[in-house]
């Protein structure tokens, strides 16, 4: 199966491709919470998928680097150093940015690969490790395990940190901190819509499958049913309807509170498909939705000035 490219989509109308640039968005960068050290931290990415997704799925799609500058780089966030996989279109830009946001598998070579596509329609995608100092999840065999010893580690406050130390980094190597995007799967998706509500720059988001509603705590104080009032950016949410994890009626409850906040920000709900339908290395792929998915995308990053 190929990659969705630019010379799938429909062609906007030229009004809606035309934005008036919003305010640079300049982040303190206040020290990090209390956190491994840096012997503990996760330094650089492993290579190929996390290895409680293997064996991958034969329909997985590998885009090759021709034409792009990708490869894992340093991003500095406060005393430490947060290892990333960047592509871009070669050159010297500056280019529109999106922030990818792993799932909970880290940034493996499916969110690698999300980077080069996005980089082939002409973006500089950067994807952090967000949780690095907390630890690698590549080598752990079990989703339970992942969750219970990493993910459900990592404090929101520390992830709106990294993802704004990211932006900076971005706008210091070629990117364009005017046309600034987000897009985030499963764990990364609840991501998308707290940072648009954390980010006054942020121009766009696209949410994968991101859970709206949950039991808050200290690390997780609020859902992102809790800031659809305040977003920044305008948010798409995709979403499926045979989804065992997310409800649909906490979709439905999101779009509700969408529409009466009176944004731009839309929910798709897909309603064959599973979670992870975008995930082309698991079972749960779903090859015309993900298509469909990626194309909206495309068309909301370019609707809202992300391009």
């Amino acid at each position: 199966m190929k990659v969705v490219g630019a010379g799938d989509l429909r062609p906007l109308p030229a009004a809606l491709l035309t934005t008036a640039p919003g305010p640079i968005f300049m982040p303190s960068r206040p020290p990090s919470p209390a956190v491994p050290t840096r012997r503990e931290a996760v330094t650089t990415l492993a290579t190929g998928f996390a290895l409680a997704v293997t064996p991958v799925a034969a329909e997985t799609i590998t885009t090759d680097a021709d034409g792009l500058e990708a490869g894992v780089v340093e991003i500095p966030v406060g005393d430490v150093a947060m290892p990333a996989y960047r592509a871009a279109p070669a050159g010297a830009g500056p280019f529109p940015t999106v922030l990818v946001v792993q799932e909970i598998f880290g940034v493996h070579e499916h969110i690698r690969d999300v980077c080069r596509r996005l980089a082939k329609q002409g973006w500089l995608a950067v994807a952090p490790e967000l949780f690095f100092r907390q630890g690698d999840v590549s080598g752990i065999d079990s989703i339970q395990e992942i969750i219970g010893r990493v993910v459900s580690k990592v404090p929101d406050a520390q992830v709106m940190t990294d993802l704004d130390a990211t932006a900076a980094w971005a706008a210091a190597e070629g990117g364009d901190p005017r046309r600034l995007g987000i897009t985030g799967f499963c764990w990364g998706g609840r991501i998308v819509w707290l940072y648009a509500a954390h980010n006054p720059a942020l121009r766009a988001g696209v949410a994968w499958y991101g859970r709206l509603v949950s039991q808050p705590d200290e690390l997780h104080p609020r859902n992102p049913l809790d800031v659809a009032g305040s977003l920044h950016a305008p948010v798409l949410g995709l979403y499926g309807g045979a989804d065992q994890g997310i409800p649909n009626e906490s979709v439905e409850r999101m779009r509700e509170a969408l529409a009466g906040a009176g944004g731009t920000s839309a929910i798709v709900l897909y309603p064959d498909a599973p979670h992870g339908f975008h995930a082309d290395y698991r079972p749960s792929y779903r090859p015309e939705t993900a298509a469909d998915g990626w194309k909206r995308l495309v068309e909301w990053f370019r609707k809202h000035g992300a391009d």
